[in-house]
């Protein structure tokens, strides 16, 4: 196959990208790396059967080879990023998603829509089902990456009623792994960040609020499994392990030795107070879950930041 990804050069779109390449299949990757990075497909970059477009895709998508499949992938997703960013945050969700999608309609390509557990704000009802609406507020600071992504989902779905389109859409809970940036701004980055400089470990509130995170390889597998079927509602992908972010934070510290000590901070606006998918539907549709521990994928993590803070310190 031909696959287009949008935000191909980001955390999850590169690893997407690799997996594409190794299964055989030619690979387009549009990114403006606004908060992508060429570092993440450097490996691909002289490979024949991929190919790099430095593009906005809410302001055009306009490619001419024959595409079989779009991963709408573009989007900052962290809260450092998308506060940075709001209207590209915005636009992207909105008409990033839509020229991804008129794309796939000329193509007759099939769509996969890379979602998120914010399109349930800070629930009212845990775990979170698919089938639960959310509890978002729609004017908050976090509000343009919530809406934009159910804007898409939106979007999506009309797609698919009304053009017969053949879509996915995937909610993606907390995912961590290599490549992202120290500086992301979500919590396993900056607490690996801080604990291996021996820096304050900040945590935010009181560090009781919760999070499920799952490793990168294991979300990866579960997209490859939807790619591969036809099913056109929502699906959560993510780990059900639940624990809180105080309890993340000395599991980090344990894992690098640190000497930082753990700091509070005051919890920002619309900060989730839980987060923990139902993955009951990709258990029984995709026959997947989560392999990986968190303790294996912590460990593999660090690894990766110390040789990226040791690749950098190089110049």
């Amino acid at each position: 196959m031909r696959i287009l990804i949008t935000g191909g050069a980001g955390f999850i779109g590169s690893h997407l990208c690799e997996l594409s390449i190794s299964q055989g299949n030619d690979v387009v990757c549009a990114d403006n790396l606004i908060t992508g990075n060429q570092d993440n497909i450097k490996s691909l970059m002289n490979d024949k059967r991929f190919k790099f477009i430095n593009c906005d895709v809410s302001q055009k998508l306009d490619i001419k080879d024959e595409i079989d499949y779009v991963l709408h992938f573009a989007s900052p997703a962290s809260p450092v990023d998308y506060l940075r960013f709001p209207i590209e945050t915005l636009s992207v969700g909105s008409l990033g998603t839509l020229n991804a999608l008129e794309l796939a309609r000329k193509k007759r390509a099939r769509f996969l829509l890379a979602s998120t557990s914010e399109v349930y704000g800070d629930p009212l009802q845990t775990p979170q089902k698919e089938e639960y609406w959310g509890n978002v507020n729609p004017v908050g600071p976090r509000s343009v990456y919530d809406e934009a992504k159910r804007f898409s989902e939106a979007l999506v779905t009309a797609y698919h009623r009304r053009f017969n389109l053949d879509t996915r859409i995937i909610r993606i809970f907390n995912t961590y792994g290599p490549r992202m940036r120290p500086n992301d701004g979500r919590a396993i980055p900056n607490f690996i960040a801080q604990a291996l400089d021996n820096r304050p470990i900040t945590v935010f509130g009181d560090g009781s609020q919760t999070r499920s995170f799952c490793y990168i390889a294991d979300l990866i597998e579960g997209i490859s499994r939807f790619m591969g079927i036809s099913f056109n509602e929502p699906i959560n992908l993510g780990n059900p392990g639940e624990m809180t972010i105080l309890q993340l934070a000395q599991n980090i510290i344990d894992i690098t030795h640190s000497k930082g000590t753990i700091v509070f901070k005051p919890l920002p606006e619309n900060d989730p107070k839980q987060r923990k998918p139902d993955i009951g539907k990709a258990k029984r549709i995709l026959a997947w879950e989560p392999r990986i521990s968190l303790d294996d994928g912590l460990k593999q993590t660090v690894a990766w930041f110390k040789d990226h803070k040791a690749v950098m310190s190089r110049g």
